[in-house]
């Protein structure tokens, strides 16, 4: 993926996010989709971090917007990879998140959430 259609992707996302639609934000991954978020351990009482397939996500996704009514992502950069890109955002409550992604045929087969501290610049 080249840098252009990463930053395209990244506001598209974000938007998506940022509509609470589940159904859009869904419509980014695979239904083998395979996913790490160190707030899986927090929200999901989960220590492996990981989920499986695109139900466990909906799962995931839909308890963590329920908990965070206020979820907003501003994105500050984007990375394109071969098959991947890395947002960098900002969430509701200033913290640095970067997500990794992988495509399979235009959607996400698999990520990972990487979080920092709220006051990093």
């Amino acid at each position: 993926m080249d840098l252009e259609a990463a930053e395209a992707y990244a506001v598209q996302w974000a938007e998506d996010w940022n509509s609470h639609d589940l159904e859009r934000i869904l419509s980014h991954y695979t239904e083998d989709v395979a996913w790490a978020s160190p707030t899986i351990v927090r929200v999901m009482n989960d220590p492996s971090g990981e989920l499986h397939g695109k139900d466990a996500l909906r799962a995931y996704f839909s308890f963590a917007m329920e908990q965070m009514t206020d979820l907003h992502f501003v994105v500050e950069h984007v990375r394109a990879g071969v098959n991947s890109i890395v947002i960098g955002y900002r969430n509701e409550r200033g913290i640095p998140v970067s997500e990794v992604l992988t495509f399979r045929d235009g959607l996400v087969c698999q990520g990972f959430g990487a979080y920092g501290r709220a006051h990093e610049a």
